[in-house]
């Protein structure tokens, strides 16, 4: 691959099935294990086979103010274009707002959810077109691939009626000619080809595959949300039984830590037991707390607490609290 790889990631949605959280930031900005969402994300895309001819063309909306300050600390290696959508028209929509940034191949990859490949088979691929996929037990609230005798892709199907097709496509694809995708979506347009008042990316796929792009699909293994609340603790959960987890380096005096967990160094603990299966963010501080399956992000306070399946935001105060809580940015909760 010697023409620059552009990796599309749309994340101009309104995040609301993660609110409170998502009122002050966009979710791909929410912890996860040791990393926020979009920080896994690039993790996974690290593995392209030229890292260095690499452009990021990120689709922003509500709080897309915050990316470019966000990448600007922590991924100051990467070059980014920054493209608002302004309405919200659905997945094709969405890319087509890029067309005057694309040019050759490219990735398009949705952001809230977190896959496990490596992409470095891409340095000698000949298919126009790639589709990552998992095997489901039931596809019918998912995407599926059709896939013919000969192992190609025939058809994309949203939300299947039968069950005969369970190749679950994950939001993860890859098109030799982005120029070829912004054709077909303006085929898909001016045909009017909608679902819900959205012009799903599955549609334009269709209609590359009518003109005869050869697409394939790759399986994968690990397929994770973190659309809602409970997924995302799930996917928490996941990530720290998977390597995340660093609890041989975040013992303090009077903590009791059960593995896996997360501790950030610059966390303060005392008197305090945490995990399994927590992550502690940056300057956090738990104190006489009991802090199991939870994410407690940067500089929240916790105290007297006893928390479980908690998702608590930055600089967030809770005091005296036993249960579940969901807890959004510079929130105070005692009781």
């Amino acid at each position: 691959m010697t023409q620059t790889l552009k990796i599309v990631v749309p994340m101009a949605g309104f995040g609301s099935r993660m609110r409170p959280l998502t009122w002050s930031r966009p979710k791909q900005l929410l912890r996860v294990a040791n990393n926020t969402v979009l920080g896994h994300v690039l993790e996974t895309l690290s593995t392209v086979p030229d890292p260095d001819n690499v452009e990021f063309v990120f689709i922003v909306g509500y709080l897309g103010e915050q990316m470019k300050p966000y990448m600007d600390e922590f991924y100051p290696q990467y070059k980014v274009h920054y493209i608002w959508q302004r309405e919200m028209k659905g997945q094709s929509h969405a890319i087509y707002q890029c067309k005057d940034v694309l040019g050759g191949p490219m990735l398009m990859v949705f952001a809230d959810t977190l896959i496990e490949t490596n992409l470095g088979f891409l340095a000698t691929e000949d298919a126009g077109g790639v589709a990552w996929v998992k095997p489901v037990p039931d596809p019918r609230r998912f995407g599926v691939a059709e896939v013919g005798a000969d192992g190609w892709v025939t058809r994309l199907i949203e939300k299947p009626p039968t069950m005969e097709n369970n190749l679950a496509v994950v939001g993860f694809y890859y098109f030799a000619d982005s120029m070829a995708l912004l054709s077909a979506i303006e085929e898909q347009i001016a045909r009017n080809v909608q679902l819900k008042n959205e012009f799903f990316l599955a549609d334009a796929v269709n209609i590359m595959l009518e003109r005869g792009m050869k697409m394939k699909t790759v399986k994968v293994d690990t397929w994770l949300d973190t659309g809602t609340p409970d997924a995302t603790l799930d996917t928490n959960t996941f990530l720290l039984d998977h390597a995340r987890d660093n609890s041989s380096d975040a013992s303090r005096p009077g903590v009791t830590v059960i593995p896996p967990v997360y501790i950030h160094p610059s966390a303060r603990v005392e008197a305090s037991t945490i995990g399994p299966h927590t992550a502690l963010g940056a300057n956090v501080t738990v104190s006489g707390s009991v802090v199991r399956g939870s994410i407690v992000e940067d500089q929240a306070e916790i105290t007297r607490a006893t928390l479980e399946n908690s998702l608590i935001g930055k600089r967030a105060k809770v005091a005296g609290v036993t249960g579940s809580v969901n807890v959004g940015d510079d929130s105070v909760v005692k009781a």
